[in-house]
């Protein structure tokens, strides 16, 4: 649970304090984009395979050096001396965090028997909470007492007290555990994920500073074929010895093939809105960064109310119609938000941003929580580990993609040359052009939930049982956080 909250603090963490990374350190706008995307690019990259790296050396080992490697890699952020090192660090870290996330609940579910599993998840909805809750408010704070002259360099090197408070708790404590059979790591998978990924990615990050070359075009056309070229390879490896990647027979079942697309789809709208919002409210608004933090409490609170509603009393109710509702609802929390900034312009105030933030923040509280169940509820048993850790990284691949098409939809709108005074209006009226495509994506989102089971089959508790790593509750909290 100590590694499951510093992570999800940390991924919150960073978004409330990128402007002062940007004036501090001196960070190119593309440099900000991979300070965040860069970090979901390793973290997407590496969960299939950290889970896999812990089902063949131990779920144990593989946590305690995800934990090492995440605290050294805070660390290498904390003291990073230039934008580029800083970038470097947080690939690092994303990387880490991805060989240590996927043991949490795999750790869970070999060490507590069935009946007792219900109560540790319960307290892990609670940590999902609270990390989504303190993570701005922390970084706000951090951020603002500038500790020691490091102005944003708290945010990070407060990861190193409580990694080696988690690295000596979980050797002396947890159990080690392995997958019951023997099971191979498809490397050739791996490459071909991380370069079609970064093929896509780098081009959208870097192209509007580097004045859109052709090579950034090619680079996106061709990953396209990296992908088709991962398709294939995955069908021989999966008929020649059962241990591909990615199960390409998931992709069979409709439900399924519909989830992965709204995780998709969910992941790029949270990207673009999340660093939107943060630069919008710290340098369009001129902001501090505890004011923006304290801004986002009420978002905060509506997404882990909702979530626990959402599961325990909505959807054994209604169904696929919860997920719908949050669709609709989030869309519509994202228009009144674009309402009232054109309403209040520059002289918007904290409350006048309270009714558009409870009511995305309950519209995402009713999709993140229910939507795993939803996907798997008509996957077969045998692949549900397989299946979910799919379903995570393509969530992270989305919020990659959003965070770097923040260039187009955000800084696209932005002239290059600003005077002082030309700043607040530019950003403000950016922030609602990128809105109206979140509010679109979220339209998207609610035709495509039209595919998912009008009724999950299963929930979580019971459809963990008998499988395989107990993967199957693993998407729980990245989502709400992401």
């Amino acid at each position: 649970m100590t590694a499951a909250f510093m992570d999800l603090v940390d991924v919150t963490i960073v978004n409330i304090a990128i402007p002062s990374i940007q004036q501090d350190a001196g960070a190119s706008v593309g440099q900000i984009q991979w300070i965040t995307a860069g970090y979901a690019l390793a973290f997407a990259a590496g969960l299939i395979t950290g889970g896999r790296l812990g089902d063949i050396h131990g779920r144990k080992r593989l946590f305690l050096v995800g934990i090492g490697g995440f605290t050294l890699a805070s660390a290498l952020c904390g003291f990073a001396a230039n934008p580029e090192m800083l970038v470097a660090s947080r690939i690092l870290q994303g990387g880490m965090a991805a060989m240590m996330v996927p043991q949490v609940l795999s750790i869970v579910h070999a060490t507590f028997p069935a009946h007792e599993r219900g109560k540790v998840f319960g307290l892990f909805g609670a940590i999902v909470g609270l990390g989504a809750v303190s993570g701005p408010l922390l970084g706000a704070l951090l951020t603002e007492w500038d500790l020691f002259g490091l102005a944003w360099r708290p945010i990070f090197l407060i990861n190193l007290p409580v990694g080696v408070v988690g690295l000596i708790l979980g050797a002396r404590f947890i159990t080690e555990s392995k997958a019951p059979r023997a099971l191979r790591l498809d490397l050739v998978g791996v490459a071909l994920v991380t370069l079609g990924l970064f093929m896509l990615l780098y081009p959208l990050t870097r192209g509007r500073e580097l004045g859109w070359p052709l090579w950034g075009y090619a680079s996106m056309v061709g990953a396209l074929g990296v992908f088709g070229a991962l398709v294939v390879y995955e069908r021989r490896k999966g008929a020649r010895d059962g241990s591909p990647l990615i199960e390409l027979s998931l992709f069979r079942v409709k439900s399924f093939a519909a989830g992965i697309a709204v995780q998709t789809v969910f992941g790029v709208g949270l990207g673009v809105f999340f660093l939107v919002w943060t630069l919008y409210m710290q340098i369009g608004l001129g902001w501090s960064p505890l004011h923006a933090g304290l801004t986002g409490v009420p978002f905060s609170l509506a997404v882990s109310t909702a979530a626990g509603l959402s599961v325990q009393k909505l959807v054994p109710r209604f169904g696929r119609k919860v997920l719908q509702a949050g669709a609709l609802l989030m869309g519509l929390g994202v228009l009144l938000y674009i309402g009232e900034s054109e309403r209040y312009g520059l002289g918007i105030a904290s409350w006048q941003m309270a009714l558009p933030l409870v009511v995305m923040g309950v519209g995402m509280g009713l999709i993140v929580a229910p939507l795993t169940d939803a996907v798997l509820s008509e996957v077969p048993r045998e692949h549900a580990g397989s299946a979910s850790g799919l379903i995570n990284t393509v969530q992270q691949m989305g919020n990659a993609l959003g965070l770097g098409l923040v260039s187009v939809v955000f800084f696209g709108v932005i002239g290059d040359r600003l005077r002082s005074a030309e700043v607040g209006p530019a950003f403000v009226n950016a922030f609602q052009h990128a809105l109206v495509w979140v509010a679109l994506l979220m339209a998207a989102i609610f035709l495509l939930m039209f595919a998912l089971p009008k009724r999950p089959a299963q929930h979580v508790e019971g459809a963990g049982e008998g499988l395989d790593e107990g993967r199957l509750t693993e998407k729980k909290a990245p989502e709400l956080v992401s």
